[in-house]
């Protein structure tokens, strides 16, 4: 009997359990941090921080002051991580359906939901405060407001009802310009608007094509992604669309702001280039489905090269005048 017992006790573990039992005593300090890093997705946090900082120099005219540059860099950072880690926590069931996913920390066991729950909290709140201290509370309360798009608007109402979902969720990936914008000025202004909107645009022209690469996943997890309710070609067209949209929306940051020749340059190249690749993943996907995925791809890493080179002529663009007055 004492034996049942135990052979009963032992099936009952939670995996979390197992996975401790299985390294000994716990995970590596190495491995843990590591798993807790995973969890902040930082390559996003990158690409949040690029449109960061730019639209602070514009902001300034110039250089603004470094330490409020770095200042909001840490606590932007931390919101991006925190609402990263609410999203594993609140998607671990379907990142176990998906090969991309599959290994994530939530899902192999190495932090378990309520460690990842707290260090979510404590980045969020962090966040707040830290900007809230060292830059201003408009800053602070749109900081907020991301962690809430992108954790409960996004991911917990919109992610697995609609096919729009990174549409209208991705306006917590477009706070960034508000958020660098108000930390230099303390409010928000047109020119911050109007980057928010080529943000905005440029998500599902961003995301999209990935979704198309990992269709497969997208159906098996059960979540309505575009490209899993549509055809490669349908998802194009519309992925055009909304690149036209983007488009339309840096060109008009040129007489608001006013932008100088480098913005403008960039803007109307990079732009014509990454309509272009959208404009040849519909033409890819009309001929048949071999190399629709990796034409996909390719767009995917595109759009991230487009939005870095933009952000990095807003940033420049304010020197240029200044170091050559009249040039525009």
């Amino acid at each position: 009997m004492r034996e049942l017992r135990q052979n009963r006790e032992e099936q009952s573990e939670r995996p979390l359990q197992r996975a401790i039992d299985e390294q000994g005593l716990g995970a590596r300090p190495r491995s843990i941090i590591s798993a807790y890093i995973a969890l902040t997705k930082p390559r996003v946090i990158e690409l949040l921080l690029v449109t960061t900082a730019p639209v602070m120099f514009l902001a300034a005219h110039g250089l603004p002051n470094i330490w409020l540059v770095i200042n909001t860099l840490i606590g932007g950072a931390a919101a991006a991580a925190s609402a990263s880690v609410f999203n594993c926590y609140v998607d671990r069931d379907i990142d176990a359906k998906m090969e991309r996913t599959k290994d994530r920390p939530l899902v192999t066991g190495e932090i378990s939901p309520r460690a990842a729950l707290i260090f979510a909290s404590a980045l969020g709140l962090g966040s707040i405060f830290w900007l809230g201290g060292f830059t201003n509370w408009v800053t602070a309360g749109l900081t907020a407001t991301a962690i809430l798009l992108y954790a409960v608007f996004y991911t917990l109402i919109l992610k697995r009802r609609t096919s729009q979902n990174i549409v209208w969720g991705g306006a917590a990936g477009c706070m960034p310009v508000l958020i660098g914008w108000s930390a230099v000025t303390g409010g928000v202004a047109w020119e911050p608007v109007l980057l928010f909107l080529v943000v905005f645009f440029w998500t599902p022209p961003h995301y999209w094509p990935l979704a198309i690469k990992y269709k497969a996943d997208y159906d098996a997890a059960e979540v309505p992604m575009l490209p899993s309710k549509l055809p490669p070609t349908s998802v194009g067209r519309q992925m055009i669309l909304y690149t036209w949209a983007m488009i339309a929306c840096s060109l008009a940051l040129i007489p608001v702001a006013p932008m100088g020749p480098v913005y403008t340059i960039v803007a109307v190249a990079a732009g014509a280039w990454f309509l272009y690749s959208c404009y040849s993943l519909v033409s890819r996907a009309k001929k048949g489905k071999e190399g629709t995925s990796l034409r996909a791809m390719k767009v995917f890493h595109g759009s991230i090269t487009y939005l870095s080179l933009l952000f990095l002529a807003v940033a420049i663009d304010p020197f240029v005048e200044t170091l050559i007055p009249g040039i525009w």
